[in-house]
Order: structure tokens, then sequence, then C-alpha cells
């Protein structure tokens, strides 16, 4: 199946989140994402309110907030605080890191109280929850998938993209086999090219994270 740009664009989360992102790259985030017309941008907490600002006159683009980013490790308290934070910024989605030491080691009710918390804290808001799939084995990814959808979250995503490997064919599709139909699933990490893109989509992916150093390769290979 093939996908135009528009409809790639619509389903792609633009992102700076790297740890040297500076505001000059949020500039050049907030310009790609409506070059593109992408449906989300994303960046770092300490420039989220920068790229709102950005992106005010272009309320078809959301502006998506990090919490706990990237190593899912702050108390439920901290990431409870920071998601009321990101909304009261004007955030209109968030991403989440799972707590990994906790589903490691089989802590299974403090994870599922932990995304729950901040789900609730939200008032509704899409929250995506990143599992850091190049931590986990497949049972615990499976584990993972089952906490999310219990916890009310909208979205599984598979990584942040600062783990050694981001989204793959096989975890995607571990994803898919275990959720159905009952979350979205967003891939991200790695996605550096069109075809790559593709295969997550045909594996069930329907949103996408994409580094704004990638983004063009990506997408100046569509057609419209």
């Amino acid at each position: 199946m093939g996908l135009t740009i528009t409809e790639i664009a619509r389903m792609t989360d633009l992102s700076a989140v790297r740890a040297d992102t500076d505001e000059a790259e949020v500039r050049a985030l907030a310009e790609a994402a409506r070059r593109y017309h992408c449906f989300c941008a994303t960046t770092l907490p300490a420039f989220t309110p920068l790229l709102k600002d950005l992106l005010a006159d272009t309320p078809d683009i959301r502006v998506s907030g990090n919490v706990a980013f990237p190593s899912g490790a702050a108390t439920s308290a901290i990431k409870i605080a920071e998601a009321r934070e990101l909304r009261r910024m004007g955030c209109d989605e968030l991403d989440m890191v799972i707590n990994l030491g906790w589903l490691r080691s089989g802590q299974y009710q403090r994870v599922l109280d932990d995304i729950r918390g901040v789900v609730e804290a939200v008032d509704g808001a899409p929250v995506k929850v990143i599992l850091e799939c190049h931590y986990l084995t497949d049972e615990e990814i499976r584990r993972a998938c089952e906490l999310c959808i219990q916890a009310g979250a909208a979205f599984i995503k598979t990584s942040t993209g600062w783990a050694p490997t981001g989204a793959t064919l096989e975890n995607v599709a571990l994803i898919k086999a275990c959720v159905g139909d009952a979350i979205g699933i967003k891939a991200s990490g790695g996605i550096r090219g069109l075809e790559t893109l593709m295969e997550l989509y045909r594996r069930g992916a329907r949103r996408f994270g994409i580094g704004l150093r990638s983004a063009p390769r990506i997408f100046e290979q569509t057609t419209a």
C-alpha cells in the first residue's frame, strides 16, 4: 500500500529531543513541521513553551510533551507533576517513558499505577507510553502492552530514540500481535527512510516519531 506525503505527515510526530538540541533547532523543528504539515511536533520540556509559541497560529499541528524522558525512572509523583506542567504549557499530547526498572523487576502493579497516574492527571489528553523495547524481552514487551491498555493509554511507543536500537519490524509486529486494535502503536527511533516507515506501517504502526534530521530523507522521497 502506498501513502502520500500528506498521509505520512498526518501520522508523524516530528521531534528534536537530542540532549544537544538548542533554540535554533527548535525553530527549525517548527518550520519543518509547518513545511511538511506534520500532525505533531515535540521537543524537550525546557523548550516546549517556545515550540508552542512558534506553532500558535497552526492549531492543526499539535505539540506533544515528554514525561520522564529519556530514562523513565522518575518517581510517579514527579511524573504526574511534569505531566500537569506540560499540559499547563499547552501540550496536546504526552509521551511518557515507562519505568523499565520496575517492569524488569516484575513490579507490575507499580508500573500500572505509574502509567495510570499520568493518564488520569491530564484530563483526557492522549498519553503515549514509551517501552524502550531495546532493553526488554518479548515477554516483558507483552506484559507492558497489557499494562498500557489497563491504564488507559492511547498509544504504545517503541522507544525514545536514545537507546542503541529504536523501532524494529519485529517489535512492532510483536506489539500488534499482542494488542490488536485495542491501542495505537507509535513506531519511533531509527526511522531514517521511507522504505522502513512503510514496512512499519504494514506491521501495524499508525504514528511515527521522526527526528528533524531524518525528516527530509523521508518526506522528500514521497509524492503528493
